[in-house]
């Protein structure tokens, strides 16, 4: 791990050195990348960033004093992130490494006892039209809020939906269509498969693989800025914008308790005995549904996502509902708010939960670097009911 780190840093350094000899100082704005470059002959580029959040959590649940709150300080993401096009700009290229302890957790057997690294290492070909084929490890089409990446949210972290639902990185094909109905109105198709068993796995699979579709429709037109992939109105949209859209997943012979994710069934190791996995192997649904509405500094998001199985015994079943809301006021600052109901009725897992959460968030530069505050409020029948808050800063060369 150290070796490899030490790896990327060097190459970074040389690259940025040669920048410097050949195109002398290139003025950048913050937030551009800490690298960013085109081959002279315009067969290559490539863009490096960098950035990191820094997480403070207290929490009280209600049968105890306010001296016997929990708290805990962490590097809650630290991520070097690389991407640009190799020979024509019709062949991108994406990688993302995790480098904080929580980035690097959930090594098993299943990814031979290494931390998991590496979070994206993906190609993406337009090689016809509108149509670009993906193929190598990425985010998967599934719930908007999981699409969103993690320095682009509006509340500090996401919701317990996603949590609980995500279908989240896989290796595989995906392919990827968008076209328009009238001048405004775009149609965007995305499909994939991929391997089943979530990110980083390097043995066999013990189940089969997964399927997944996701249909966007956008009536008035793009986003600025792709902003239907981004949390709260930065850029004041003048005109009303909408992005309604449904995704669909499907796990042949799932082996987790959440699809792809979660422990193994009955707490069997990935390389327990194959036969035995396979016995108890199940077909697992995932349906998403979700908009994104934002207009003059006003937005809202709104997820469902429900999930059955074929056999219930060992699988997380129910749905999910996450309901939030934000103005931008022009001073850069943002209040929101968020509601995310999470109902488990199955056998491995019954639930009831309620999440209530107000959030302040301060926008430096965007997304690039803002200060973010909120307090929740979580109700689970059964269990006694906490309150949370958090404090996070994000900085995003």
């Amino acid at each position: 791990m150290k070796k490899l780190v030490i790896v990327v840093l060097f190459l970074c350094a040389a690259f940025a050195s040669a920048q410097t000899v050949e195109n002398s100082i290139q003025k950048r704005k913050f937030g551009e990348g800490i690298l960013n470059y085109t081959g002279a002959d315009d067969s290559w580029a490539i863009k490096m960033g960098a950035r990191m959040q820094l997480l403070s959590t207290f929490s009280l649940d209600e049968n105890k004093s306010l001296k016997d709150f929990e708290s805990s300080a962490l590097l809650r993401r630290f991520r070097l992130k690389f991407d640009g096009f190799a020979y024509s700009p019709k062949l991108k290229y994406k990688l993302e490494l995790g480098l904080s302890n929580n980035d690097l957790s959930g090594s098993s057997s299943a990814t031979k006892g290494s931390d998991r690294l590496v979070l994206d290492a993906v190609v993406m070909w337009n090689f016809s039209g509108n149509f670009e084929l993906w193929y190598g490890q990425t985010k998967l089409p599934g719930n908007i809020e999981r699409v969103i990446s993690s320095a682009n949210l509006q509340l500090v972290d996401r919701s317990r939906l996603n949590k609980e639902f995500t279908i989240d990185r896989e290796f595989g094909f995906q392919l990827r269509h968008h076209f328009n109905l009238t001048d405004k109105f775009v149609v965007r198709e995305k499909f994939a498969i991929s391997q089943g068993e979530a990110r980083n796995v390097t043995i066999d699979n013990n189940g089969g693989h997964q399927y997944t579709g996701r249909l966007e429709l956008l009536p008035f037109g793009l986003f600025e800025s792709k902003g239907d992939y981004s949390g709260g109105d930065l850029k004041r949209e003048k005109t009303p914008k909408l992005m309604l859209s449904a995704g669909y997943n499907f796990i042949d012979d799932a082996v987790r308790e959440k699809g792809n994710q979660g422990s193994y069934f009955l707490g069997l190791d990935a390389d327990d005995d194959a036969d035995v996995l396979q016995t108890i192997a199940t077909d697992v649904n995932t349906l998403f549904v979700d908009a994104m509405f934002k207009y003059k500094g006003f937005s809202f998001m709104g997820e469902y996502a429900d999930r059955n199985a074929k056999d219930e015994t060992n699988v997380r079943v129910g749905s999910g509902l996450n309901l939030s809301a934000g103005y931008l006021m022009k001073s850069n600052w943002e209040i929101a708010g968020r509601y995310t109901n999470i109902s488990l009725l199955g056998p491995a897992k019954t639930e009831d939960r309620n999440e209530y959460t107000l959030g302040v968030s301060r926008y430096i530069a965007g997304h690039k670097l803002k200060v973010q505050s909120d307090l929740s409020y979580i109700n689970v029948v059964g269990e006694a009911n906490t309150v949370g808050v958090r404090f996070q800063v994000e900085i995003h060369l």
